[in-house]
């Protein structure tokens, strides 16, 4: 494929294959060239010429960039460098193969499974853990960024054929100084994964990101979100008005300690929510580990071979599909 040169001579990069597109940009699994023949497979997120040309779409573009550049953890996927190519700006980020988790529950659904729940439970702390850093990140000079993500839901978290479990896409999340923002105004977010605050233009901060935690959470133990529906409208109503079910009734395995800790997460209220994903992922890791031995990275590598062995008709593509809008 083609050759993406940067305005440096010691690299560039190699398109090696499409594997996402959007309507505002495309993702590429490509190689980093450099000296002394050094090569690393890295994602490629380019943006369309005709959205790299508006000044606000390229302030947040350049925003996110800046953002996740600062943000090193285990459970966010890393950025590694922003450029520009005749105006055309593209973001160089980590190459995570495995799969999302929309596509995890897909082929939990074609083989007629549930996901069990200790890996439901361990997936969702490791998210928890990746926004216990984000929300708490400050800049070089001490200053509380006060990051909320805005966009939590299945095709932004990534399952590493090892078992790590990233966060990504801050293409939406508003931070301090960082992104353009009309909060208020208009809505961030897929409307059947928003918060309630986000469902009614209000103003966020953290705690708007655990509510659609707890949505997901839910959507993987059920294999479906009970929010929702065919209507954009409706799945916000159901976000705002919708009877939060007893979720042992729906599934008869998921014990008191698990439901009291979605309910918890679906608090429309949101001083009676978590009140940090560090509380959250407290709780979920207090479930999952306070018997003995529980899940690792390592058992969910191991379960998801045998998921991707099972149905083997499906992509194994890298995961970052998940990365474009």
């Amino acid at each position: 494929m083609a050759t993406l040169k940067h305005i440096s001579s010691t690299f560039c990069y190699e398109l090696v294959r499409k594997i996402a597109e959007g309507g505002m940009g495309i993702v590429f699994e490509a190689m980093q060239c450099g000296a002394g023949n050094f090569r690393k497979a890295v994602a490629l997120k380019i943006i369309r010429a005709e959205y790299s040309s508006i000044p606000e779409f390229q302030k947040n573009f350049i925003g996110e960039a800046r953002l996740v550049a600062d943000l090193i953890h285990t459970n966010i996927v890393q950025t590694y460098h922003l450029g520009a190519d005749n105006g055309q700006y593209f973001m160089v980020m980590e190459l995570v193969r495995g799969v999302h988790l929309e596509n995890f529950l897909e082929r939990h659904q074609t083989l007629g499974r549930q996901v069990p729940l200790d890996i439901a439970a361990f997936v969702i702390s490791r998210v928890a853990r990746g926004l216990a850093y984000a929300h708490e990140k400050r800049d070089a000079e001490g200053r509380h960024l006060n990051i909320v993500h805005r966009d939590i839901g299945p095709k932004n978290i990534l399952i590493a054929h090892e078992g790590d479990v990233k966060l990504t896409d801050f293409g939406i999340a508003k931070a301090l100084d960082l992104m353009y923002n009309e909060e208020g105004k208009v809505i961030a977010g897929k409307d059947e994964y928003l918060s309630p605050e986000q469902a009614s233009y209000a103003v966020t901060d953290a705690r708007a990101d655990l509510f659609p935690l707890g949505i997901v959470l839910t959507e993987v133990l059920l294999g479906r979100n009970i929010f929702r529906s065919a209507d954009r409208l409706e799945s916000r109503r159901n976000i705002l008005t919708m009877t939060i079910p007893r979720f042992g009734t729906l599934r008869p395995d998921i014990d008191d300690r698990l439901e009291a800790i979605i309910q918890k997460a679906l608090q429309r209220d949101r001083d009676k929510r978590y009140q940090s994903a560090a509380q959250m992922l407290t709780d979920l890791e207090l479930y999952l580990y306070s018997d003995g031995y529980g899940p690792t990275n390592e058992k969910l590598g191991v379960y998801l071979k045998e998921l991707l062995d099972a149905t083997p008709k499906f992509s194994t593509r890298p995961a970052h599909a998940a990365a474009v809008k």
